[in-house]
Formats: C-alpha cells, structure tokens, sequence
C-alpha cells in the first residue's frame, strides 16, 4: 500500500480558539525539523522496545500454542494480545531495512492465528475461546496501521492474506459494538477503527457505523469539567450515591481520547473537538509535575502505574496531535514518554518507577501496547504541530485548591507541595471492594524537588483483570495514607466510607482540605463501641505538609494514622527519635515529625512494594494514645 498521511491536522477553523488558522497551518506544515529531541527520544524509546520484545519472543515452530507468542516475563501465560505488536514492528522494519523485524510481525501474527483467532472475525483476549473478545479492536487498529503505512515491506501473499484478516475483524466490531454495549473505551476506540478500516477497504458501512459512534459518544462527557465518563459494567453503570459517574483517567488518556482526536481531525468534526479540548485540558490537570499520571481515584485504578494503565497504548497521540491547540499538551507527551523511558529496563516497561529496584520482573503487556503510539507518532511526523517540553504543565504552576464536581476530588499546590484528596464513590466493579483513593483520602502527595512521597493503592489487592495483573508480591500492605483500626480481626478504615465529605478553604498562606469520615468494614458497617468518626486535616503551606486527625468520641480500641512514604530500599531512613523519622532522597531530606511515637507498620524488612501503582514505600503509623483525640503529622523537605 501507499503510504499516504491519513491524518491532517489543519482542519481546526471555526473552533474559536486563540491561535489563527494560519499559524495553525505553519505550525502543522513548515518546519520538518521540529522538535527533533523529542523525535530522537521516540525514536530511540520505539528501537529498544522492539528489540526488547524480540529478545522474549518464543520460537518454538514444534508447539503451536507458544511459537510467535511474547513470551512474559512476570506472567505464567501469554498475552493474547501481543499481537498488537505487528505495528510497532512493521514500522521498524520499514525504516531500518532489517528483516528481524518483519520476521518478529509475521510470527506473532501466526501465533495469534493459530490460538486467538475466531471464525468470527475476533481475537480473544486469552487462548480460551470463550475469552473476552472485545479486544478486537485494538488488534484491528495495530493491523490496519501496520499495513496502511508499512504493508509495502511485506511479499504480496502476506499483505493480501493480511487485508483479508483485518475485514473479518472489522465486520466482527461492526456487528457487535454499540455505543453501550461495555466500558467506553471499547466503541470510544471503535471510532477511530472503524473509520480507519472502512477507508482502507473502501467499506462505507464501516465508516457510517463510526460516524454513527462519534455522534453518540458525545454524550459521554461530564456536564462541568468534561470528563469522559462510562468505565464501568453494563450492569454497574447507574450513578453514584453523589450521583457521580464511573471515570477513570487512565484509560481516558490512554486510550479512548487517543482514537476520538484521531477521528476528529481526520473528520473534520469541529463539535468533537471543541469537546476533546476541553476534555484534555481537564484530563491533564491530573497529570504531576513529572509526567506521571494521576489515577489515584480512578475507577479503574487497579491497573494505575503512575505513568498511566497496565494494558492501555500511552497518551502521546491525543496530546501530541493537539499541541497547536494547547503546547502543554505537547509537553504532557514529551514528559509522560519520559517518565516510560525512566521505567524502561532491558527493553521492557516496568509497571512502575520501583519495579527494577525492587527486582519485581515486567510484564511485557505494557510494551506491546504502549509501543503503538509511537509508531503513530512518527509516522504522521511531518504533519504534526510542534511537540516540545516548553510549556509549563497546569500542575507545575498550580497554586490553591480546586474542587473537581464531577468526582468530587480536589488538587490542592502551595510552593513545591502538590497533592491530591478524594471522595469519589463512583465503583467499578460492584463484586469487588477494592477501593481507589475515597473517604477523604489523600491519593498523591508530590513535591517538586525530591518527587512523590504518597502514592494511593488499592485498598486491598485483588486480581480484578487476572489475566491482566501481576499477582503482589510479599505481603499486601495498602499504600493509602489512611486511618485504621481492626476489632475482632476485622479492618476498619475510612477508605470503606464513600459518603465522606471534603471542604477546603485557604487563608493566610494555608490550603486546608477538611475530611469528615467514619471507619467502616469492607461491607460498609460503621464500628461500634470506640471511636468511628474523625475529621482529618491536610493543611499546606510553601514549607510544611501537616495532617491532623481528630476523633469525635473516645478511642477504646487501637487505632492508627498509616501514613506509608514513598522510598526505594537505596533510601537511608533514620529513626531521629520516637516521634521523628527522616528520609534521605538524592535531592533532599523528608522529615516526618508527629506528636506521638511513629512506628514502622509490623513487615518483613523495612520497606513494603505495591503493585499499584508500582513504587516501593517505607509505612508509617502513629496511634492515638490513652487520653488523646488529636494526632499531628508533618512532612518537612529539606
């Protein structure tokens, strides 16, 4: 096929916004050397992932279940979606003339025709074929981009057995996904796919379905801050209790706004993208000062892994290919891949920045996937705006509280300090009490010089997605700064408390996030008979972190302000005396102080790793003391 660039990027009048359509055009048009440093870095990020994936790719033509397959590193079966790599490794082979790589597309494409393949028309997330096949479409969009740009280095058997494959699997997604049928980034990403297949096989019914899909898709954004919304079940898609819908960050800048900007620059669907910009400008409030993504109170929060979600592509795309609208998206694309490369060992992405530190091995799903956008980015280079790191991101700049309606989360900033407190109560899966950050939690706290220092997990660990999360290593000890007590072997804490209320306000150079919350089971019961209701403070200032956390009633039984900070076992801490711990970080040292003894959380060693959202901490608590309602905790940066 003929490459030809399939997106153009200088369809934006009528939009209204600032920048005149004819800087709109030179920015997108007229300088082929731009941002290069970003372009080497992509570059070079793509080659080692390729290779990477090459190096545990199983070649074994004697067994049919594995030959082709990635072979994973951390999971005890094969990803059925590796195949998704036929993209990134056709694109390599286009550029560097080097036959592993076409060699690497063919076999992981017959690995996926022997053991996924259905007579359908779909591929199956795992060999079973009563598997989940709604993955299809990520298979077809890898496809379809493989052969639209790069099919041309393949013998002409392959590219037509290939094109043949690819309109099964688009008459499979035009059969059966509605705007509704399952979480939104399925027909969110069918949008683009769709449109995308139907051009490359002149299907007009293909295209009609996605632009059926477009129009409807519309309606699911959020009435204030335009947050796609619908990452949830069918069956647990009503509101929330606060009448909150099921949001979750990760898979939204990931995954589904990736397609939708596609669709809509391609489409010239000015509506769409009015929405899109407001959404990504609101998605990227959330994103630290470091690249990372914020997903902490994510309804989907299992698969966060800081840089972004467990088996998504990586947001590049979306922020990139919008960059003329907004430069701070292109910084947000520059400094996320960034952070990918900082958790990039041996040619794989590591599920999080502790991962090799704590010798936990990668799973290999997170390459295959995150090495698309890449590829994508690169080949629509010549007709992208200028991507660079410039701009300043929102949260680099913050300074205040902001209340978000639509979760009911605040982002809080003051000097250095970033952070962020939750009561979302929107769930996910109904069968599942995982919990993301919620019940007045704090699920990031970040400091400009030495990084993060708090970072949320799941409430308790749970294989939510088995075939798509590594079991947790050692013992679970949640990473969410929490209150907690336990009463007859059963856990009380305010994370189990989704009605809890936050107000903030900020006065003489404080920030102050006031919690109401009750300590409550899994099963949402109150506690009887001791202390069930706090107020927990998070006052910020340019120089001090404190958290104050003040009982209601009598506390009877022994309860405790778990406080774990993120530290890699390199970290030297000192225990200053009982009520002081400091920890020495390459660029500063953290002090806790508290007005009670801290003690490090009962573990093998002194540190604790969660998979979610992949970092290493050192768990602290200090508990109420006879005759005490009042505990304080300051975090000071030195």
């Amino acid at each position: 096929m003929k490459r030809r660039n399939f997106i153009q990027l200088s369809t934006l009048a009528g939009l209204g916004i600032s920048l005149p359509i004819a800087g709109i055009l030179n920015s997108c048009e007229n300088h082929p050397e731009h941002s290069l440093e970003f372009k080497n870095l992509i570059s070079g990020l793509l080659k080692d992932w390729c290779d990477g994936m090459i190096n545990v790719q199983i070649n074994n033509p004697n067994n049919l279940e594995e030959h082709g397959a990635l072979g994973c590193p951390s999971c005890s079966h094969i990803h059925g979606r590796c195949m998704d790599a036929v993209y990134p490794f056709l694109y390599m082979a286009d550029t560097t003339g080097e036959k592993k790589y076409v060699e690497a597309a063919k076999l992981v494409m017959t690995w996926a025709e022997n053991n996924v393949s259905q007579e359908d028309g779909a591929w199956t997330v795992i060999r079973n074929p009563k598997s989940w096949k709604g993955i299809t479409v990520f298979g077809a969009i890898a496809l379809a981009e493989a052969l639209h740009y790069h099919g041309h280095v393949l013998e002409d058997a392959t590219q037509k057995e290939w094109t043949k494959r690819l309109d099964k699997a688009g008459q499979y997604i035009y059969d059966t996904f509605t705007i509704d049928f399952t979480n939104i980034n399925y027909p969110g990403t069918a949008v683009y796919g769709l449109n995308l297949i139907g051009n490359i096989l002149n299907r007009d019914d293909f295209k009609a379905k996605s632009k059926k899909l477009a129009s409807e898709v519309k309606a699911y954004f959020t009435a204030n801050e335009g947050l796609l919304f619908g990452e949830c079940k069918k069956s647990s898609s009503k509101l929330s209790e606060k009448g909150l819908h099921g949001v979750d960050l990760g898979y939204n800048v990931e995954e589904t706004l990736n397609s939708l900007v596609m669709y809509a620059l391609k489409e010239k669907d000015e509506e769409l993208l009015q929405i899109l910009t407001k959404s990504l400008n609101n998605h990227l409030e959330f994103m630290l000062p470091d690249g990372a993504w914020d997903n902490s109170w994510g309804n989907r929060m299992y698969k966060w892994s800081y840089w972004g979600s467990r088996t998504c592509d990586g947001s590049q795309p979306a922020f990139g290919m919008m960059a003329h609208i907004n430069p701070a998206f292109g910084t947000a694309a520059v400094k996320n891949t960034e952070l990918l490369q900082r958790c990039t060992a041996d040619g794989l992405i590591h599920g999080g920045p502790g991962f090799v530190e704590a010798g936990i091995p990668p799973c290999v799903h997170h390459t295959f996937t995150h090495a698309k956008p890449l590829a994508a980015l690169l080949d629509h280079w010549d007709h992208l705006p200028e991507i660079n790191s410039n701009a300043s991101l929102p949260r680099a700049t913050a300074d205040g509280a902001k209340h978000f309606k639509d979760l009911d989360v605040y982002l809080f900033a003051r000097g250095d300090w970033r952070g962020t407190v939750s009561a979302y109560d929107a769930e996910y899966h109904y069968q599942y009490d995982f919990r993301q950050a919620s019940g007045g939690a704090l699920g990031v706290l970040f400091h400009n010089r030495v990084g993060l220092l708090c970072a949320a997990s799941m409430a308790e660990y749970h294989m939510v997605e088995k075939n798509n999360q590594q079991p947790q290593p050692g013992k679970d000890i949640c990473l969410t700064p929490r209150i907690e007590t336990f009463k007859d072997k059963v856990w009380y804490t305010n994370l189990y408390d989704l009605p809890a209320t936050v107000t903030s306000k900020d006065e003489n150079g404080n920030i102050e996030l006031l919690a109401n919350v009750k300590l409550k089971d899994v099963d949402r019961n109150v506690i009887e008979n001791t202390a069930s209701e706090f107020f927990i403070s998070y006052i910020c200032s340019a120089d001090i972190m404190k958290i104050k956390v003040n009982s209601k009633q009598v506390v009877s039984e022994p309860t405790a302000f778990v406080l774990p900070i993120v530290s890699p076992n390199k970290e030297v801490f000192n225990q200053v005396s009982d009520t002081e711990i400091s920890i020495q970080k390459s660029e500063g040292l953290v002090t806790v102080k508290a007005n009670a003894p801290i003690r490090i959380k009962e573990m093998e060693g002194s540190r604790t790793f969660n998979m979610v959202p992949g970092v290493e901490a050192l768990p602290l608590e200090v508990f109420f003391e006879e005759g005490i309602k009042e505990l304080l905790i300051s975090i000071v940066v030195t």
